[in-house]
């Protein structure tokens, strides 16, 4: 599938690019939207100056290394966290994307279940699962598995498809030309669908790390020591709320742009469009 020669990505077989007017409605909406954020913000600034929430006292320790230091420790912890569950997730949204298209009715079914399952759980509910009633079975987990297998499995539901929405888009006409020709199932899924399928979908694969991000900031329910966390022994130590859920949000936003960023590049080198 292709337009004037470039290879086209499940978003342009989705949506069509928006027209003359579409953009101009678009352009007006953002600059409404923009202006109201910008009300917005001038009121609350305002608010925090009337209550004191500006005062120096509530920010100067920012300018502390120490202060650094035990963020950046907390930041280190997020990205392992995400990292990991980023991978698992992958690896076990793959099964289940695999498992779902294989054919085989009762695997089918399984994973389709199983898929819907963790879409459909919040992941604070699963990582309230593994803190509390796991450990009643004797399994002992350290506070970073409590964190990322839930995150983990929330993930792989969503993964497994957009993985599967990669495969739907791979021409049929290139399956049944391989099966033409003698080869089995599994190696046209292996040697020919899920390569394209993969290149389809990279970008979305690596924006759900987006979202893996935003999961880790409730580790502090098994007291895991990220970024969120460590924050939150700073707010108790310098009575500081504003300013430093103020500085993590700054964090979360720049981290999270950057993997937006990656996400555009890499698609950019790998030829997918993605409307803007």
């Amino acid at each position: 599938m292709s337009t004037h020669g470039k290879p086209m990505s499940i978003r342009d077989a989705l949506y069509e690019a928006p027209g003359p007017r579409t953009r101009r409605r678009m352009i007006i909406g953002t600059v409404l939207s923009l202006a109201a954020v910008a009300v917005g913000i001038a009121l609350i600034v305002r608010q925090f100056y009337v209550t004191g929430q500006l005062a120096p006292r509530y920010w100067t320790f920012l300018g502390q290394a120490t202060t650094w230091r035990y963020l950046f420790q907390g930041f280190r912890g997020t990205l392992a966290v995400a990292l990991t569950a980023g991978v698992l997730s992958l690896i076990l949204g793959l099964v289940l994307m695999l498992g779902r298209t294989s054919g085989i009715k009762p695997l089918s079914v399984a994973c389709r279940v199983v898929t819907d399952f963790f879409r459909g759980v919040p992941s604070l509910l699963l990582i309230y699962f593994f803190f509390l009633v796991v450990p009643q079975y004797g399994i002992k987990l350290s506070s970073f598995w409590m964190i990322t297998l839930p995150v983990m499995l929330a993930a792989s539901g969503v993964l497994a498809e957009v993985l599967r929405a990669g495969v739907n888009a791979v021409p049929r006409g290139q399956v049944e030309a391989a099966m033409s020709l003698g080869m089995r199932p599994a190696r046209i899924m292996f040697k020919i669908v899920l390569p394209q399928a993969i290149r389809f979908v990279i970008p979305s694969l690596i924006s759900q790390l987006v979202v893996v991000v935003k999961d880790t900031t409730v580790a502090y329910v098994v007291s895991y020591p990220d970024l969120m966390q460590n924050a939150r022994v700073l707010i108790t130590n310098y009575d500081a709320l504003v300013s430093m859920y103020f500085t993590v949000a700054v964090v979360y936003i720049l981290l999270n742009f950057a993997i937006n960023k990656l996400s555009a590049v890499i698609a950019e080198r790998l030829g997918v469009k993605i409307i803007r």
